[in-house]
């Protein structure tokens, strides 16, 4: 009998220990194969590092100790793939998404998370068509695409006195929205575009296009695009003689981008990046340091915004003490905090407010911010 009454009474601890935590399921979405598979699995890394961070802390919600569990998806930076993704992992009941990390997967994913009341905070996709939408729970934590375009522009023509302009985009969301904000803000200035050309973020032969381009004489050609079709397309201007400068935006602005154009990359190659340089992030110095330990890896592209945005949620979570979406939304919509990229609040339509850009160059065997 007593041995009875002990098991019961351990029975009974068991439970109610069971019932003060909870796990709390935050999901990531990006692509994890692919050509930028390297740029989403930094992502995914920024996250994991923020709920590391945060499970350290012990922390309580709604009463309960709260466990952080990362569910991460691949997306492939495809537009369908990206829709499928979300659905998942809507079924899979986690609390609050970090992603997509392209344009072209968050901006068709973000109706599946609106439909199931999911706030989801993206890193990196920087189209303006995103948080237009008018849908209560996509956020982003980095400037867009119409203020890169313009300071790209800006710097094309009063710096590098550029007349002449040649504009190339992948027709993904994020390269074309990209170089569409661009050309928009060129034609302000009254700057002559001499060429708009077209090309797949699969692509990886340019010739044709360049060639049409070289026979216009830019002064300099812009790609809306990511790393692994700007490096090819500049190795193959080199090849053609074509002695324009080569500018691009965020998804150029990589380390990998150096890595993979070799001994094409010089002086005159140039990209904006949203957000500051790391050196200058409020907890940037220590963020890259950290980050290196515990992955055995460089910093590729978004690591800190994707750490930001992971607290975005968790923030949000502790103003409100629930972590049900439903509760804890109009606290996110209301956040004000320091974050490793800086302060971290959004406007009416979920964009950062003041988002910054910096304009870089290739030089030095680096990307150097120049701003």
């Amino acid at each position: 009998m007593h041995k009875t009454l002990i098991a019961l009474a351990l029975a009974a601890l068991t439970a109610t220990a069971a019932h003060a935590q909870t796990v709390v399921k935050i999901g990531h979405a990006g692509p994890l194969t692919g050509p930028i598979a390297h740029i989403g699995k930094d992502g995914e890394n920024g996250v994991r590092l923020a709920l590391e961070d945060a499970n350290a802390k012990g922390l309580t919600i709604g009463g309960k100790k709260v466990t952080f569990e990362l569910v991460s998806e691949d997306d492939q930076a495809d537009p369908r793939t990206a829709t499928t993704v979300a659905q998942r992992l809507s079924d899979a009941g986690v609390k609050g998404v970090v992603g997509h990390v392209t344009s072209g997967a968050s901006i068709p994913a973000s109706r599946i998370y609106e439909q199931a009341g999911i706030p989801v905070i993206t890193p990196s996709s920087t189209n303006p068509k995103l948080t237009q939408q008018g849908y209560k729970v996509t956020y982003r934590v980095i400037a867009n695409d119409l203020q890169q375009g313009a300071a790209m522009a800006k710097y094309a023509v009063q710096n590098l006195k550029a007349k002449k302009i040649a504009i190339i985009d992948d027709r993904t969301a994020y390269g074309q929205g990209l170089a569409d904000a661009f050309a928009e803000s060129l034609k302000q200035q009254g700057v002559q575009v001499v060429g708009r050309e077209f090309t797949t973020d699969k692509a990886t032969d340019f010739t044709a296009i360049l060639t049409k381009i070289k026979a216009r004489q830019p002064d300099a050609v812009f790609f809306g695009g990511m790393d692994a079709q700007s490096a090819p397309m500049l190795r193959q201007m080199k090849q053609l003689g074509i002695g324009a400068k080569f500018l691009g935006g965020d998804g150029t602005c990589t380390g990998e981008m150096i890595k993979l154009a070799g001994d094409a990359m010089s002086g005159d190659t140039y990209c904006t990046q949203a957000g500051i340089p790391m050196e200058k992030m409020p907890g940037g110095a220590q963020f890259k340091t950290r980050f290196k330990e515990h992955f055995k890896a460089d910093v590729q592209l978004y690591a800190p915004y994707s750490y930001d945005a992971a607290m975005s949620l968790i923030e949000a979570m502790k103003a409100a003490d629930s972590v049900e979406p439903a509760k804890y939304l109009p606290a996110l919509q209301k956040l004000s905090f320091s974050g490793v990229t800086g302060k971290i609040s959004f406007d009416k339509n979920g964009d950062i407010r003041d988002g910054g850009i910096t304009m870089y160059r290739f030089q030095n065997g680096k990307w150097d911010a120049l701003n």
